[in-house]
């Protein structure tokens, strides 16, 4: 990664490495546009080609994947005629996720689609972001972020200060606008092996599996992620008007297509709330919006438990064909 006075970091371009990991390891590569792809990004289109946009943080980026095996590399070679360029970047936020779409709007494009990890909405809350630098030590460095005014978004920390903190020299005042990320997942990863064992302790139980169903009812009303609650928590009219405002100057239509944090698909959180707040944005905007939950949670527990990937903390290779696979009719819609 790389330093970039607007959005913060991003890959550096043109470059060919394998990120080891505890499953061996995957192969990254960037194109001179500096986003993980196999191609470059051309402004010129072939006649019939449908391109779409595409925007994100590291699950769409793929952490964890190698480029080919992504939801957007799989969905381009499964829809003939479509071209995904995907300008995902692992750590971001949907705030610098929208600033990267003003910097490359002017792409001749069909589409925007926003592959929105739903978790997102605690980033665009903070102005710090722990991370690692190239060493793998911990380190802290500045976001740009948003704020409401009045309900006015105004951008801050705009060029984004270069200067990355230690926990020793981080000051005391920005502690509090700190993300660390995991934050949301780690009780959940817990909670998720204890889910497994209740799984599997009522299921010997037979009648008594009333029972199973009540206590995992009770499980679901742990939330990750408190600010889809209500539609005006800070978090999410931050939210709400980082979309509104994206939507609006999109000159092609937008989809938006939520991916469910992993409590969701495991069963252990109830995503209700998260699920009510983006259909009153499709309600509000002219955008068009895909929820892929409802037909993940169709799977059997054990098919949803490949999904996703401990070892990376990111949707797996079965999450991302996935994806794909529930995109593809979707894409094929909207193409026309």
């Amino acid at each position: 990664m790389k330093y970039h006075p607007r959005l913060g970091h991003v890959y550096m371009p043109g470059t060919k490495s394998r990120v080891q990991g505890a499953s061996g390891g995957y192969l990254v590569r960037t194109n001179a546009a500096g986003f993980r792809s196999d191609r470059e990004f051309r402004l010129e289109r072939d006649p019939g080609v449908f391109r779409a946009l595409l925007f994100g943080d590291s699950q769409t980026a793929g952490d964890g994947t190698a480029n080919a095996l992504r939801y957007s590399d799989l969905l381009e070679a499964s829809v003939p005629g479509l071209e995904v360029n995907n300008y995902a970047v692992s750590g971001s936020a949907t705030d610098q996720q929208y600033l990267t779409y003003q910097d490359h709007a002017d792409t001749p494009h069909d589409l925007v689609v926003i592959g929105l990890y739903v978790e997102n909405i605690r980033r665009i809350t903070r102005r710090i972001v722990q991370a690692r630098d190239a060493s793998g030590a911990e380190v802290f460095r500045a976001k740009p972020y948003f704020e409401l005014n009045q309900g006015d978004l105004t951008l801050h920390n705009i060029p984004v200060p270069k200067h990355a903190w230690t926990d020793a020299t981080l000051p005391n005042e920005l502690r509090p606008h700190v993300y660390s990320y995991g934050e949301a997942n780690y009780f959940f990863r817990r909670q998720s092996r204890q889910h497994e064992t209740v799984m599997r302790l009522f299921a010997r139980l037979g009648p008594l599996r009333s029972v199973a169903k009540r206590v995992l009812t009770r499980f679901r009303k742990f939330q990750p992620l408190p600010d889809y609650d209500s539609c005006d928590t800070p978090g999410w009219s931050l939210l709400r008007a980082i979309l509104k405002t994206w939507i609006a100057e999109s000159r092609t239509p937008v989809l938006l297509v939520p991916l469910p944090h992993d409590s969701s698909l495991a069963g252990l959180s109830d995503p209700a709330n998260y699920q009510a707040r983006f259909r009153e944005i499709a309600d509000e905007t002219s955008c068009y919006l895909y929820d892929p939950l409802p037909a993940l949670l169709q799977l059997s527990l054990v098919e949803r438990q490949t999904l996703w990937s401990d070892s990376y903390g990111h949707l797996s290779v079965h999450g991302h064909a996935a994806i794909a696979r529930l995109l593809v009719p979707v894409l094929e819609r909207l193409r026309g």
